[in-house]
């Protein structure tokens, strides 16, 4: 706080935080963060993070860029770099506070423990803003004949815009699982098979 204070005194227009939340507690972490914010938007200073904690880049920016090698590789709003990672080193980030990533890079280790038969297809579903609300999963298993389980889900908020994340297994004959993702819309919720029996 004291060093946020040293830097304002000098009536900046852009703040630089580097690291500003490394190794300290939750709960100082969680005043500095609403310090921080409060600054950009009562002040309207212009605030660049420096941080490798994505969960601080969730919380309080509004862009992100994300760097590798001292190069920028790839950068936009928050909500779309979030919810559609292009690099690797940026779906490796998101991987740290995200458990649908963690599962993703997992999936071979996960694959015995869930008893997949063949045939059976491990499916991850996105849903962006308002999809979030719809009830995919259950229209999809009636209207395709198929059995769908969830092995993991979550919703947060980014940007003031809801991104869902399901990771789920579909059961059922190939021309239904074919005609299940063939239903589900491109735009508000997109599908990726993760692993096929």
């Amino acid at each position: 706080r004291v060093a946020i204070a040293r830097a304002l005194a000098s009536d900046p227009e852009v703040l630089l935080c580097d690291e500003a939340t490394s190794a300290l507690d939750p709960q100082t972490t969680q005043d500095i963060l609403s310090l921080i914010k409060k600054l950009n938007r009562e002040l309207g200073i212009t605030t660049i993070v420096i941080t490798h904690e994505m969960a601080v880049v969730k919380q309080i920016c509004d862009k992100v860029a994300v760097m590798e090698d001292g190069r920028v590789v790839e950068e936009g709003d928050i909500y779309t770099v979030f919810s559609d990672p292009k690099m690797p080193i940026t779906r490796r980030f998101i991987g740290t506070t995200d458990g649908v990533e963690r599962m993703k890079n997992n999936i071979q280790d996960m694959i015995a423990p869930l008893n997949l038969k063949k045939g059976d297809h491990v499916i991850q579903l996105s849903f962006h803003g308002d999809s979030s609300g719809q009830a995919l999963v259950s229209t999809l298993s009636r209207a395709c004949n198929l059995d769908i389980s969830i092995l993991y889900g979550n919703i947060e908020m980014l940007d003031g815009k809801a991104l869902g994340k399901l990771v789920t297994v579909f059961e059922g004959e190939k021309a239904n699982i074919e005609k299940a993702l063939s239903m589900i819309d491109g735009e508000s919720v997109r599908a990726e098979v993760l692993y096929h029996e």
